[in-house]
Order: structure tokens, then C-alpha cells, then sequence
């Protein structure tokens, strides 16, 4: 099955959310890249869970975003299509880490894909 593995928080204003996630549940977060996106650790390894980002909203909508883990974001992409989903970010590469695909579901729901690639350029 393929398993969640991150959510991105959308903030009108990252640093306070960020503050706030830290002092309410003890979260660490730090920046990444030259972006408003702060990676967040939500706990410490053998617990159950998830770790996520949050960034700055490209709206004033609040939003979260779950990604899933597969082996290929270029096929699922295509199965997202087959389906009557819709792509509504092409792949993306995230040197080091892997490649990201952002889709809409039936509904109408946004969520991510990921494949993970340590030596995607």
C-alpha cells in the first residue's frame, strides 16, 4: 500500500505558525531553501507518525496537503488521469530528495505524491 509520509500546513504567516506548532505540541522546524517552507519534525523514530512543512499559503485560504509515497510519480500521475483525477502540478524535482506531483481528486482534494530519489538533479 502506498503510505502518507508528509503534510505541508499552509500559513498566512509561516514564522508565527511555525511558532505556534513549536510551542503548543514541541515540534521542531527548520528552514528549507531560500523559500517561506519550513521542514517539521513531529517526533523521534520508533513512534508512529508523520513529519511535514509549512509554508506560505499562495492565497489567504488555509489548506493542508497529505503526500503519498510511490514508486513512480510519472505512472500514478497517469492512473490519477485514468481515473478522472487531475494533475495540477507537474512533476517537480527536489535535488537530493526526489520528485513531488500535486494532484486533484474526484472531489475536488488536493494532495501530493512523492517518489523518493536521492540523486534526482
Amino acid at each position: 500500500m502506498n503510505r502518507v509520509v508528509h503534510f505541508e500546513l499552509g500559513a498566512v504567516d509561516p514564522a508565527r505558525a511555525v511558532e505556534f506548532y513549536k510551542g503548543v505540541f514541541g515540534w521542531e522546524a527548520q528552514r528549507f531553501g531560500t523559500e517561506e517552507y519550513w521542514l517539521v519534525k513531529t517526533g523521534s523514530q520508533p513512534d508512529a507518525g508523520i513529519d511535514g512543512a509549512i509554508l506560505r499559503n499562495k492565497d489567504s485560504q488555509s489548506s493542508t496537503v497529505n503526500s503519498i509515497a510511490v514508486d513512480s510519480v510519472d505512472s500514478y500521475a497517469a492512473r490519477i488521469e485514468q481515473h478522472s483525477g487531475q494533475v495540477v502540478v507537474p512533476k517537480m524535482t527536489i535535488p537530493g530528495v526526489g520528485h513531488v506531483v500535486y494532484c486533484k481528486d474526484t472531489e475536488g482534494n488536493i494532495f501530493g505524491m512523492f517518489q523518493a530519489d536521492h540523486s534526482a538533479q
